[in-house]
């Protein structure tokens, strides 16, 4: 690996000022290639990080054998995550791949295939699991207070009017962004899917093409059950992008609004109509790398090519959010209740 860290960007639309910030704030990181269909994007942004000495370019597989970088990232819309990324791991590229990981599971075990037969890393850009905030609830699961968690509801409601290609997708909310709240569902939790019962449907008045409403229901490893309701279409008293979370444990709930909002109850006594609840502090969670969204991931998946460390969001581990996510899609479909089938790796 060279002194500077060879960095190419694939898809300079609105989310790549999100990693070129952090990415230029490095000493270690020369961005040598900025690729675009649009060329204007990726001059926008070349002249917005003063990155002048970076290729522009339209032809992604030209700009890779041309600055040979060691690592791409790829910024790309959900249906050229593969053909990307594919193209990168040909090159002998490290990849970051932007969330989610794939349009669909069979592409998605294509570039797992080719990152392991590269020999390079594919990690995907699940930035809320460097929250300060999530950590810290994860921090106090861990900690036993609440006892062995049985059930995860979250509830993610904005009525987010963003115009473009996202009025047209389809599956828009579950496709584009509850694979963020399962993901966390998953970190929180500890578990994976095994099965998955969910509907979606597009409410009157709705500004979205598609469905932008869903419930689901996920049966997981270990017998817990995680829930999720969601809305890109609701207007008033918005959550948090993080959603909202009430996290049932054997002893106690922890309830935490996304935010910084954290209230628990833990057992006191037992024997009544009710249990007696005491409220039990939730802890600051130390300042550390985790802080910091798209920068603490971003900044995490470099020193893993240092070290040769496994990121937290490999493809291996965060495939199985991927399979949350066309699980629901298949039920919704289907109208029944389907098994997730679990991928190997």
């Amino acid at each position: 690996m060279s002194e500077k860290l060879r960095v190419a960007v694939a898809g300079c639309g609105g989310i790549s000022a999100a990693w070129l910030k952090p990415a230029c704030a490095r000493t270690d990181i020369e961005i040598v290639a900025l690729v675009d269909l649009r060329r204007e994007a990726a001059e926008k942004r070349a002249a917005e990080y003063q990155l002048g000495k970076a290729l522009i370019a339209t032809d992604l597989k030209d700009a890779l054998k041309r600055t040979t970088p060691e690592v791409l990232f790829n910024c790309t819309l959900p249906e050229a995550h593969t053909p990307t990324t594919l193209a990168a791991l040909k090159r002998g590229c490290h990849v970051l791949c932007e969330k989610p990981l794939a349009d669909t599971m069979s592409n998605a075990r294509k570039m797992l295939a080719a990152a392991k037969a590269a020999g390079r890393t594919l990690a995907i850009m699940q930035n809320r699991r460097f929250d300060a905030n999530i950590a810290r609830a994860r921090a106090f699961i861990e900690s036993g207070a609440l006892g062995a968690i049985t059930t995860v509801h979250s509830q993610f409601f904005i009525g987010a009017h963003f115009g473009g290609f996202r009025d047209r997708m389809a599956h828009v909310l579950i496709l584009d962004m509850a694979i963020h709240t399962f993901d966390a569902a998953r970190f929180l939790m500890g578990a994976n899917p095994r099965t998955v019962y969910a509907h979606e449907w597009n409410p009157a008045g709705s500004w979205y093409d598609r469905d932008a409403s869903a419930v689901a229901v996920f049966e997981m490893t270990g017998g817990s059950v995680y829930t999720y309701q969601g809305s890109w279409c609701s207007e008033g008293h918005n959550t948090k992008w993080e959603s909202s979370w009430r996290i049932i444990g054997t002893k106690g709930t922890l309830l935490w609004d996304g935010g910084t909002g954290f209230a628990a109850e833990t057992v006191a006594k037992t024997g009544g109509f009710r249990s007696e609840m005491t409220p039990s502090a939730v802890p600051e969670f130390a300042p550390g790398p985790r802080q910091g969204g798209h920068a603490g991931l971003l900044n995490d998946f470099i020193e893993c090519l240092k070290t040769g460390r496994t990121p937290e969001t490999a493809a291996a581990d965060n495939i199985h959010s991927l399979a949350m996510v066309h699980g629901a899609i298949r039920s919704a479909a289907a109208g029944r209740k389907v098994k997730i089938t679990l991928p190997e790796g």
